[in-house]
C-alpha cells in the first residue's frame, strides 16, 4: 500500500498529515484558512487521494508559514508514499476548464524541483486566503516532493475560478504521474537508472 504519515513541528506551525495514494478521494482537512481547506479538499477528491491534514499555525502573524508548511508536508507525504518510484508514469498534465477560466498544469516527479507559476490573479484575497501564498504552497510542494511543476491560467475572469482550476489540474496531473504502468512495474522511469 502506497501511503505515508508524518508530523512536522516548528516554532511557527504544527502539522499532522497522512496520505494514501490509491484512495477514494476521502479527506479531513483543517488549516484555519477556509478557502485553502476547500482547495485541498477538491485536490484530494479530484486526485483520488485519501488525505488527512491538520495544521495549527501562527495565523495571528500571517498566513505564510501555514500555507508554505502545508505545501512542504504534502510534498514530503508524496515523496514518502511513492517510495523508490519504480513503475510510476512519472509525468502528467491536465487542462481544466472552470466555467470561463482555462488552466493547465504539467508536472514531472523526476527528482528535480522547479516551479513555474502564473495564475493571473490580481486581487489580494480570495475568500480568506492571501492569494500570493498559493505560489509559496506549490514551492514547498515541489521542493519536498522532488517534482517540477508548471501551472498556468490561460485566461479567465473569476479569481476563485483561476485558483480552483489550477488545484484541480494539479490533482489530476499528479494522479496520472503517480499511477503505475503494469508493463513497467519493475523499472525506474528514467534512462539514468536514478531519480
Amino acid at each position: 500500500m502506497r501511503s505515508a504519515k508524518l508530523a512536522r513541528d516548528t516554532k511557527e506551525t504544527q502539522i499532522r498529515g497522512s496520505l494514501k495514494l490509491d484512495g477514494l478521494g476521502k479527506y479531513e482537512i483543517s488549516t484555519g484558512i477556509r478557502f485553502f481547506d476547500h482547495m485541498l479538499e477538491l485536490f484530494a477528491k479530484h486526485g483520488g487521494f485519501d488525505l488527512k491534514l491538520k495544521a495549527a499555525g501562527d495565523l495571528d502573524v500571517d498566513q505564510h508559514h501555514t500555507v508554505e508548511d502545508v505545501g512542504i508536508v504534502l510534498g514530503q507525504l508524496f515523496a514518502k508514499a511513492l517510495g523508490d518510484r519504480k513503475g510510476i508514469n512519472r509525468a502528467g498534465y491536465f487542462v481544466m476548464t472552470m466555467d470561463e477560466t482555462l488552466a493547465v498544469v504539467a508536472l514531472d516527479l523526476g527528482g528535480r524541483p522547479a516551479l513555474v507559476y502564473d495564475d493571473k490573479v490580481k486581487v489580494r484575497l480570495v475568500g480568506d486566503l492571501q492569494t500570493e501564498l498559493v505560489e509559496d504552497f506549490f514551492g514547498g510542494f515541489v521542493n519536498h516532493a522532488g517534482a517540477n511543476l508548471h501551472a498556468k491560467v490561460l485566461y479567465g475572469r473569476s479569481s476563485h475560478h483561476k485558483i480552483e482550476a489550477i488545484f484541480k489540474c494539479f490533482a489530476r496531473a499528479l494522479r496520472y504521474a503517480c499511477s503505475r504502468d503494469q508493463r513497467l512495474k519493475d523499472q525506474l522511469p528514467s534512462t539514468k537508472g536514478l531519480l
